[in-house]
C-alpha cells in the first residue's frame, strides 16, 4: 500500500491536476493513515520522518533573503553581473552556474541556489529575459558539482562517516568523473537551451548599479549575518552545530540588526515549499517505515555476494540509486543502503567500489526530475513566484532538459567506473 500511495502522490505532482504542494499533504495525510492502519507507520514516526535540519535549513536562509530583498542588494549584483558578461546570455549563464558550483563545492548546495535564485529572476527582470535556462543550470549545475566533494551534498556526508572516506580521498576519486561530467552537463544545457540563450542582452549595460541601493545599512546587516553562517558552515562538524542551527544564529543576528516588521517577514517566506517538503518527507518515511527500501536492498546485496560480479553490482548500485533518487529523497534511500554495504564488508566482499557508485548514483539521479532534489525544487518555486506562465518550469519541461542532463553524466560515471575499475576498489 506504501509503494500505491507513493505512486499516487507522484501522479497527481507530475500531472500537475493539482498544485504539488497539495499532492504532498494529501499523500502525507493518506500514507501516515494506511501505516496506522496497517500497523508499519506511526503519527510519531510520521513526526520523526519531517527532516528538521532541512527544514530549519530552509527556513532560515529564505529568511534571511527575504530580509536582503528591500535593501536592493539582489539589483545592485544583478546589474554587475548583466555588466560582467558583457551582453552575452551564454557568458552570464556560464558566469552564474560556475559560481553557484564552486560555492556548492564547499556550501550545501541546497543554501547556495536559495541565494542565487532569488538574484537570477532579479537580473532576468532587469535584462527582460527568460530566467528559465539559468535557474535550471543552477539547479542542476550544483547537483552535479556537490558530487565531487565531501561536504557537497548530505548523502556523501553519510557515506564518508560510514566508509571512513577522507575530505581528499573523496574528492580524488569523485572530482574527475564529476569534472567531465559538469562539462558535459554545460555543454548539454547549452545546446537545449540555445533557442533561449541567441539573442545578445542590452538596456541595461549603462545602469548606474550604485543606485538601486534602498538601504546600506541593513544590506550591510544582512550580510554581515549571511557572512558569519557561511563561516560556521565550514567549520560548525567540530563544534558538533546543525546547518540548520547555524542559518538561525544568522537570522538572530540579522533580526536583531535590521529589526524587521515581523508579520511583513513572514509574508515573504515560501510556505508552499516548506509545506511541499514536509509532505514529501512523511510519504517517504512511510515507504522506507513499509520495508519496500529493504527489500530492494536485499536484492542488491544477493548479487554482490559473487566477486565476480562485482562491476555489474556496482552499475546496478548506481542506476537504481539514481532512478530511485530522482522520484524520492536521496537521503532515505543512503540511509538504508549503507547498513546493506557494511553488512556486505563483514562477509568480505570489496564494498569500495560500491561506496562510490552510491555516492554517484544518488547525486546524479536527483536531477532527472523536478523534485529530484531540494536545489531543484527552490528553482521551481522562484520561477513560479515571477507569477509569469511563460516563465514556469513545468515537469514535462524538467524531464525534456534535466533527464537528459541525468542519462548523460551517469553514461559517463558507468564508463569512467568500468575503464579505471580497480582506481576504486580498496584491494
Amino acid at each position: 500500500m506504501a509503494g500505491i500511495i507513493l505512486v499516487a502522490a507522484y501522479a497527481l505532482i507530475f500531472s500537475e491536476v493539482i498544485h504539488r504542494t497539495l499532492a504532498g499533504v494529501i499523500g502525507a495525510v493518506a500514507m501516515v493513515l494506511t501505516g496506522m492502519i496497517g500497523g508499519f507507520y506511526t503519527q510519531a514516526e510520521a513526526v520523526i520522518a519531517i527532516d528538521a535540519n532541512t527544514m530549519f535549513l530552509l527556513m532560515g536562509m529564505m529568511t534571511l533573503v527575504v530580509l536582503m530583498k528591500p535593501t536592493g542588494g539582489f539589483e545592485f549584483l544583478a546589474i554587475r553581473m548583466a555588466k560582467l558578461s558583457k551582453g552575452s546570455p551564454v557568458r552570464l549563464l556560464i558566469y552564474l552556474s560556475t559560481a553557484v558550483t564552486v560555492i556548492s563545492l564547499f556550501l550545501d548546495n541546497v543554501t547556495t541556489v536559495l541565494v542565487f535564485a532569488p538574484l537570477t529572476v532579479v537580473i532576468a527582470r532587469m535584462l527582460g529575459i527568460t530566467p528559465v535556462p539559468y535557474l535550471m543550470a543552477e539547479a542542476l549545475l550544483s547537483d552535479t558539482g556537490g558530487v565531487a566533494t565531501l561536504v557537497g551534498d548530505p548523502p556523501n556526508v553519510m557515506i564518508g562517516s560510514a566508509a571512513g572516506i577522507d575530505f581528499n580521498t573523496f574528492l580524488f576519486h569523485m572530482g574527475p568523473i564529476i569534472l567531465v561530467a559538469w562539462f558535459t552537463t554545460l555543454v548539454l544545457l547549452l545546446f537545449l537551451f540555445r533557442a533561449d540563450l541567441k539573442k545578445p542582452i542590452a538596456g541595461v549595460l549603462d545602469l548606474d548599479e550604485t543606485r538601486v541601493l534602498k538601504d546600506k545599512k541593513a544590506l550591510l546587516s544582512v550580510l554581515f549575518s549571511i557572512g558569519v553562517v557561511i563561516l560556521l558552515f565550514f567549520i560548525h562538524h567540530h563544534f558538533g552545530l546543525f546547518p540548520g542551527y547555524v542559518a538561525w544564529i544568522g537570522v538572530a543576528l540579522a533580526l536583531a540588526l535590521v529589526r524587521p516588521d515581523p508579520d511583513e517577514l513572514l509574508k515573504g517566506l515560501d510556505w508552499p515549499v516548506l509545506f511541499f517538503f514536509s509532505g514529501l518527507f512523511i510519504i517517504v518515511g512511510g515507504v522506507e517505515r513499509s520495508g519496500l527500501l529493504d527489500l530492494l536492498g536485499e536484492q542488491l546485496a544477493h548479487i554482490a555476494q559473487d566477486p565476480e560480479k562485482l562491476l555489474l553490482t556496482a552499475l546496478l548500485f548506481m542506476w537504481v540509486s539514481a532512478l530511485l533518487s530522482a522520484a524520492l529523497d536521496n537521503i532515505p534511500f543512503t540511509v538504508t543502503m549503507i547498513p546493506v554495504i557494511a553488512h556486505l564488508e563483514t562477509q568480505g566482499v570489496d564494498v569500495m567500489p560500491l561506496w562510490w557508485a552510491l555516492a554517484l548514483g544518488v547525486g546524479l539521479g536527483g536531477n532527472g526530475t523536478h523534485i529530484g532534489s531540494t536545489a531543484n525544487v527552490i528553482c521551481v518555486a522562484e520561477a513560479e513566484r515571477t507569477g509569469i506562465p511563460e516563465f514556469r518550469i513545468t515537469p514535462l519541461m524538467w524531464l525534456k532538459k534535466g533527464t537528459p542532463v541525468m542519462l548523460a553524466t551517469l553514461l559517463i560515471s558507468s564508463l569512467s567506473l568500468v575503464l579505471f575499475f580497480d582506481y576504486f576498489r580498496g584491494a
